[in-house]
């Protein structure tokens, strides 16, 4: 702990890089959908729009943050305005920008019926989803800064220090994916030279608005990085850095070390960096006195973690800002990364024990923590006596409670052995076992869980809260619904079916209702994409089962038809990942709880008759850490956790697993490793580049890639999903293919699910007879 002040005349600066955009109430989230509804009106659309920019802004202030971030705010995603930006338009969608730029940025981010979206993939290793630019050697760049001029002058006429933040050039490139058409060996890192103008551009256009200083994200650089990525960035940093016509820059990283990218950008003529100083980026203070530090430059010190929600350890943090204070001419206070990726505020949290709501901090209370530490940094910390000392009693409370140590919980996990990890016979046994058990044709269709969550079904679940209706009313619906799930179903000629899940609100969430050792927000909400929002449960203790959670609903489903019904379970590591994880103990650790936890779920479910049992774990390649030298460690605890869950059933019991919007051709060993008997995977968007990855690898089990991406409200035609099963045969054969939409259907409606569901059925039986 320091009581060191800054230079004279410096004073601490209290920043944040960005902070959640939905509002108190999700605000953005019903005004946009009224928008596309027709419901609400563009003008309406961007007054509530900059309402809650300045919202937040004067939320930041109060705080005691003194200099706010602009440019952060988006109606979708900052990516993808970062491609409106700098003019990567793709040329499907250059006639609707054109005719209306509104409609055709929400067409770009969620496609028409008749022109495809943007491919959407995970942002790092975090849940929130971006829109990926296409470009090509034909891409032509021209500069729009309308929007960062329009948000950085609304701030400075609000009275605020305001600073905006753009995607760096570097991390645009590199997220970015060679146009449909051009070769897939394009690189887009090639088009730099051509970018970096547009960029210089921009630069100049928001020093004429204003802008002392811009922040520029390059959170791609703290990925292994070729010797050719790092001259791009240096040949980068030089030419933004030389220009005369600029703010002062500072170039952000975070979510790891900087590594190899900082004596790059330390040496680099740019003004400050900002880099991230919590655990997941441990040893960027090793590496920033290895370099000498940062002499004349402005050091921004994220010691506040941005993706957690547990309070931060002040006198921890202080130490590290006091080191840092002899490495750079001026050191500021910020959270790690964007508060976008936490939920808004905890005190709302009234349902969470007061004692254990006081372990939280939402993007409210983290600002609180940024404000607190510059003024111990600059006034020493006997200037914040007060919070240190609440600070110690709270660390304590948590440390000490009952809730995140159960002797049996331990005991449990201490005993599992190997063996309890694996499957009785190998695949190629299992296999024929469950085609005789089964009897499924060739190519045979399922769905991969949810069907639209209806107002019926949320009014239920409100009735049921709220008093109206007791529970066997309740489950009356519930009951309605699954019949009625089941029967289009069998009309429509799907194989193997689903319940539809009626019953849940979320796939994580409802399973951290019922499981000890998780809380469960009210008003938590983080946007996973667009509109998309979800309320991930805090995971604060040891975990166990006390009952069966989906045993009564998938049996009743069962007792209705005669063809196979899925069990529909999410595996342990979503569970983590989509989950706030605590943090006081190894990942893996908590992992085999969740899948200790599981593994009695899936053996009740065997138990009662469910012959096909699907464990999704979409979260295993976004969770993959960023570096390379990491993965093995990670996939080791996290393949081992999906085998603890699923390693006790029977030979001719079918397990599933299903994966989404991710890249996996670099964990394709890690899925076979998984030994699920069936994997679906998002193919649709990315053009079944997936079935080719797998087929590459040699990986030997059935796979469903995704010919319908319901992240879109088009409709695919029969001969759009014909076309992309013939394409998945050219890499899967036939014996070991099923069909299946990308993902579940719960945020679809009805008219386009049964619409879009006969048509997969249809191109099913087509190819089926071609194949025949």
């Amino acid at each position: 702990m320091t009581s060191k002040t800054p230079a004279a005349g410096r004073p601490t600066v209290a920043t944040v890089y960005g902070y959640p955009r939905q509002g108190q109430n999700r605000e953005l989230k019903k005004s946009v959908e009224g928008y596309w509804k027709g419901r609400t009106a563009a003008d309406a659309l961007r007054d509530t729009a900059r309402e809650l920019r300045r919202t937040n802004w004067r939320h930041l202030a109060d705080a005691g943050i003194t200099e706010v971030p602009t440019g952060d705010f988006s109606y979708y995603d900052h990516v993808l305005d970062t491609s409106v930006m700098v003019g990567a338009v793709p040329e499907r969608h250059r006639a609707a920008v054109e005719a209306d730029p509104l409609d055709g940025y929400f067409a770009m981010a969620r496609g028409t019926q008749d022109v495809a979206p943007l491919e959407m993939t995970k942002w790092f290793d975090t849940n929130y989803h971006y829109l990926v630019p296409e470009l090509g050697p034909d891409t032509v760049f021209t500069a729009d800064s309308t929007k960062q001029v329009a948000e950085l002058t609304e701030a400075l006429r609000s009275g605020h220090t305001a600073r905006p933040v753009l995607v760096g050039p570097v991390t645009y490139l590199l997220l970015a994916k060679p146009a449909p058409g051009v070769a897939a060996d394009f690189d887009p890192l090639a088009l730099l030279d051509r970018l970096l103008p547009v960029y210089a551009q921009v630069l100049a256009d928001l020093r004429a608005a204003g802008a002392e200083w811009v922040q520029l994200d390059e959170p791609a650089l703290v990925q292994d990085r070729t010797p050719a990525e790092l001259n791009a960035t240096a040949r980068a940093y030089r030419e933004l850095g030389g220009s005369t016509d600029r703010p002062k820059l500072l170039v952000a990283s975070y979510f790891d070390r900087l590594g190899e990218a900082l004596p790059v950008l330390a040496k680099a003529p740019v003004e400050g960096l900002a880099l991230d100083f919590t655990e997941a980026a441990a040893g960027n203070l090793d590496d920033l006195a290895a370099v000498g530090g940062l002499p004349g430059k402005r050091l921004v010190a994220g010691v506040v973690g941005g993706r957690n929600i547990w309070i931060n350890d002040y006198e921890k943090s202080l130490s590290t800002l006091g080191t840092l204070l002899g490495l750079a001419d001026r050191v500021d206070v910020a959270a790690s990364c964007s508060l976008l990726h936490v939920p808004l505020d905890a005190t709302a949290e009234r349902d969470i024990d007061p004692q254990v709501r006081r372990w939280l901090a939402f993007a409210r209370q983290k600002t609180a923590e940024v404000a607190t530490l510059a003024r111990g940094l600059a006034r020493g910390t006997d200037a914040i006596a007060a919070e240190l000392a609440a600070n110690r009693a709270d660390l304590a409370s948590r440390a000490g409670s009952a809730l995140t140590h159960d002797p049996a919980v331990r005991a449990r996990t201490a005993a599992v052995t190997e063996a309890d990890g694996r499957r009785a016979q190998p695949y190629a046994r299992r296999a024929a076992a469950q085609r005789a058990h089964l009897g499924l044709p060739l190519l045979p269709t399922t769905t991969i869980g949810s069907f639209p969550q209806t107002t019926e079904l949320r009014t239920a679940r409100a009735d049921l809260r709220a008093g109206r209706i007791d529970t066997a009313g309740y489950e009356d619906r519930i009951e309605a619904e699954i019949r009625e799930v089941l029967a289009f179903q069998e009309k429509a000629g799907i194989d193997v079916l689903v319940h539809g899940e009626p019953e849940r609100n979320d796939m994580v969430q409802y399973f951290a209702e019922q499981l000890t050792g998780y809380l469960v927000t009210q008003h938590g909400w983080v946007q996973s994409y667009g509109t998309r929002y979800v309320r991930p449960p805090v995971l604060a203790g040891d975990i166990s089962r006390p009952d069966p959670m989906t045993v009564r609903w998938t049996t009743y489903a069962q007792s209705q038809t005669s063809k196979p019904v899925k069990g529909m379970l999410t595996g342990p590591v979503t569970m983590l990942a989509w989950s706030f994880v605590r943090d006081d103990q190894p990942l893996g650790d908590t992992a085999r709880q969740v899948a200790l936890a599981l593994r009695d779920e899936v053996g009740d479910l065997e138990a009662a008759g469910t012959s096909v049992i699907q464990v999704d774990e979409p979260a295993l390649r976004e969770t993959l850490p960023l570096r390379a030298a990491d993965h093995a460690a990670y996939l080791a605890w996290a393949t081992e956790s999906f085998r603890l869950t699923t390693g006790g059933v029977r030979p001719d019991t079918q397990i599933h697993t299903h994966m989404c919007y991710a890249e996996f051709g670099d964990i394709v060993a890690a899925i076979e490793d998984l030994d699920a008997d069936v994997i679906s995977l998002e193919a649709a968007r990315s053009h079944m580049q997936v079935a080719g990855e797998l087929a590459g690898a040699g990986y030997p089990r059935e796979v469903g890639p995704g010919v319908w991406d319901i992240h879109s409200p088009r409709i695919p035609s029969v001969a759009e999903v014909t076309a992309l099963l013939r394409k998945g045969l050219g890499a899967i054969p036939a014996e070991r293919l099923w069909v299946n939409p990308d993902c579940g259907l719960k945020t679809r409606g009805w008219p386009e699910t049964k619409a879009s569901l006969e048509h997969l059925v249809e191109a099913a039986r087509q190819v089926r007879g071609e194949t025949a």
